[in-house]
């Protein structure tokens, strides 16, 4: 069911009422970034506040990992994101009434978030306990184009007569934060985890300095204001954790007062208080230089020029395509301006997560941005080009040759403290070179493939050929790893691990191939690369000859089934209510892996294994991630389930919408939001690219009538338009270029190109697990 207070538009989203139930998911979803600072949608005020979020991509705390027992190779120590200087603070006192939602009445509070503007609004229609009446509203934005920037506009209007307000405009650091669960060393790690280095106000500007106590990172963070309509102003530095603007007015009735905040913050490993100071104050002027208008003006030029390239339109389904744009609104903001950074699994939406990235970043959310903002993705993938020596030193620790990279990370460092789901967890090391060797194909960028691409291809190489080995058939094994599938761990030849390995070994050798002064650079010889060759060759993937299906893993079709129908509902998810030591001896799947490997690896596959495959593990799939409805809806969609593929695609798009996981107070699943246009593009879209190849094969549900999308695809934009019986196919900028219609190669070009869809023979889709499945929102069948 929508939550009550969600109203449905094409190109906003907007929420009224004041349900401190839904308060904690709301600071979430209208939460504002530009993948190097994020701002949970706090009200101005401060309170009430469930999660006072302020974050900095990279920013963290280090922390004692928890070990009841320890083991050679364990990670030490964790990382865990920090909540930096809150900037968004502007306490409102209404003839000496504090303005606070819970006393007095709020007659009318909405927020609005505009996916084209890149703000988010406030009204707020409140009488205080006396009785007197005000109207505040509020736009705030993290600049995309002024890395370092947010600003807000907040504006006080008296409805009835006039009346004296205070307005204090807040720095504040070491807030208090909800208990992160009950490790009390993540406790104390977040417990007032900034130490003042400087503390600076003059005018209207405040300024203040922290590190951390144990990482020792440094970080600034400064505000200026202009104000409209003021009495009297002072701003002064009460502690080393807080700076303070306060400005007193009269007001008439039927006027307004306005204060325009502009923040600034910066942080670094390496440079000292002073040059970060310098840092903010520079940011500062330019901000003010530039002037709220300007940053109102840039901030819609370069979302014009992203809803451009990157637009999916849905004609019959105005939730869905309200969730598509809230998708990818989000997908940018995490992902933008990151610049050496990594790309968190909640962005910069919530703590959830400790802040980590993980093996979602390269496998769902880089995709979008290869083919929409494909700078971006570059920077993602130059921040793991940065954490190379971490990984190579991991690998050594291990044992290993090449690198390995974290399970989870903030700086590179692993930061997983369960081994079965996490180390073991090797098919990260394809993922990344999945993702490079993506990029690189759409893109042509030859800059990075010299200069990075070739060596995380080289290493990543590296890593399989030491990890496994050719057994006394010849054949090429990778044994004692774990996949996708969170639920079956540490097993032998896990298909989705070997293929992306066999991808990763492919693409290293033909990278070397075209690039053999970087190969030698690299210590790389014909015989290395013949022998990944012959690794690619001789790899296992097993099968299952009596039931016809591939294997996950090694014998994971003999395994027991688990007892869907004696597992109650309310015992999902699986992992918070049953043994590890049962979930992993039985057939039951927590997240798409021998699916998602038909999707990332369908030249690996017929069609007509890939019918069987699915038909035998949708019913097996529990869905207990919220990675799995996004692979499950694009395979369903390619073996011609559309209609459980468009429900599959409902989840993964409302997965933060409508809270399906009940932790979206945490922050956003942002792999599930860039799965939303994966189910698009590549599902209804049919759209691969294998090797270079740019193929189509769309087809449409019957709840929608059409789909419009996007690619850019080396310096072309494509743009194809999907009806019921025909696609339409036209270059809105670039050169002519080769693709394929179901099958049909033709030349795409500045012309529409219209091709028939070819006739699909229906069939009946499988059942799914009691209680799981695909979600329901009411009045859709």
């Amino acid at each position: 069911m929508r939550p009550a207070g969600f109203e449905v538009a094409p190109w906003h989203l907007s929420w009224r009422g004041t349900d401190p139930d839904a308060m904690a998911a709301i600071e979430s979803i209208f939460a504002l970034s530009n993948g190097h600072i994020g701002m949970r949608a706090n009200l101005e005020e401060g309170e009430p506040v469930f999660n006072p979020g302020t974050y900095l991509n990279g920013f963290y705390e280090q922390r004692e990992l928890p070990y009841a027992e320890g083991g050679y190779g364990y990670p030490e120590d964790g990382q865990t994101v920090v909540n930096v200087t809150n900037g968004k603070i502007i306490r409102l006192l209404v003839e000496d009434e504090p303005m606070d939602m819970r006393y007095g009445n709020p007659d009318e509070h909405e927020w609005k978030l505009d996916f084209r503007a890149g703000t988010l609004e406030r009204v707020t229609d409140w009488t205080s306990p006396t009785g007197r009446k005000v109207r505040v509203r509020s736009t705030r934005l993290v600049s995309f184009t002024e890395r370092a920037i947010a600003a807000i506009r907040y504006e006080v209007e008296p409805l009835d007569l006039e009346m004296e307000i205070v307005v204090q405009s807040d720095l504040l650091a070491n807030e208090d934060v909800p208990r992160p669960g009950n490790d009390p060393r993540l406790a104390a790690a977040l417990d007032r985890p900034l130490v003042g280095d400087f503390a600076e106000a003059k005018g209207h500007r405040g300024v203040l300095g922290h590190h951390t106590k144990v990482s020792g990172l440094r970080m600034a963070a400064g505000m200026d204001h202009e104000l409209l309509g003021t009495n009297s102003v002072n701003c002064e530095i009460l502690s080393d954790d807080l700076a303070r603007l306060t400005v007193t007015a009269k007001v008439q009735a039927g006027q307004k007062f306005t204060v325009i905040k502009y923040l600034s913050y910066g942080w670094s490993s390496q440079r000292s208080p002073s040059a970060l100071r310098a840092q903010v104050d520079a940011a500062l002027a330019t901000a003010l230089d530039n002037g709220w208008d300007e940053l109102l003006a840039r901030q819609r030029k370069y979302l014009d020029d992203f809803w451009r390239s990157a637009d999916v339109t849905l004609d019959g389904d105005a939730e869905l395509q309200q969730a598509v744009r809230f998708a990818l609104f989000h997908v940018l903001q995490a992902g933008a301006r990151g610049e050496t950074r990594a790309i968190p699994g909640k962005g910069l939406t919530g703590p959830g997560y400790d802040g980590h990235a993980f093996w979602d970043t390269e496998t769902y959310v880089l995709p979008v941005l290869t083919y929409t903002v494909p700078a971006a993705a570059a920077d993602a993938l130059r921040w793991r080009h940065s954490t190379l020596d971490k990984a190579k030193a991991r690998a050594v620790e291990l044992g290993q040759v090449g690198a390995m990279f974290p399970w989870r990370s903030i700086n590179g460092d692993e930061c997983s403290s369960y081994w079965p789901a996490g180390s073991a967890a090797v098919h990260v090391n394809a993922d990344i070179a999945y993702a490079v060797s993506q990029y690189i194909a759409a893109t042509g960028d030859e800059q990075f493939e010299v200069n990075q691409g070739v060596e995380l291809l080289i290493e990543t190489a590296r890593s399989w050929a030491s990890l496994g080995h050719h057994d006394l058939r010849g054949d090429f094994r990778i044994d004692g790893v774990t996949g996708p599938d969170e639920y079956s761990a540490v097993a032998n030849n896990n298909v989705y691990t070997n293929l992306m390995a066999q991808k990763n070994f492919r693409e290293a050798a033909d990278a070397c191939k075209r690039h053999p002064s970087v190969a030698r650079h690299h210590g790389v010889d014909d015989e290395e690369m013949a022998y990944w060759r012959d690794c690619a060759d001789r790899m296992l993937v097993v099968f299952d000859p009596a039931l016809g299906v591939h294997q996950q893993s090694e014998s994971f079709t003999r395994q027991a089934l688990w007892d869907f129908g004696n597992t109650p509902e309310e015992n999902y998810p699986l992992l918070l209510h049953y043994p590890y030591q049962d979930l992993y001896r039985k057939q039951v799947v927590k997240q798409a892996d021998l699916v998602l490997a038909m999707y990332l690896r369908g030249d690996a596959f017929t069609p007509e294994q890939k019918l069987k495959n699915f038909d035998y593990y949708d019913p097996i799939t529990v869905r207990d991630s919220s990675l799995s409805a996004c692979a499950q809806s694009i395979v369903a969609a390619e073996v011609g389930y559309l209609d459980l593929a468009y429900d599959y695609f409902a989840e993964a798009a409302l997965t933060d919408l409508h809270d399906l996981h009940h932790n979206a107070s945490s922050g956003l699943h942002i792999a599930s939001l860039a799965g939303t246009w994966l189910c698009c593009v590549a599902g209804f879209g049919g759209m691969r690219d294998h090797n270079g190849s740019i193929t189509f094969a769309p087809r449409l549900p019957a709840r929608l009538h059409g789909l419009t999308f996007r690619l850019a695809v080396r310096d072309r934009c494509i743009e194809v338009r999907v009806g019921a019986d025909e696609a339409t196919y036209q270059l809105t900028y670039g050169e002519p270029m080769e693709v394929q219609h179901h099958g049909t190669p033709f030349t795409v070009h500045s012309g529409e190109t219209v091709l028939p869809i070819p006739a699909l023979h229906h069939r009946e889709a499988p059942q799914q697990p009691r209680h799981c499945e695909p979600y329901q929102r009411e009045g859709t069948r």
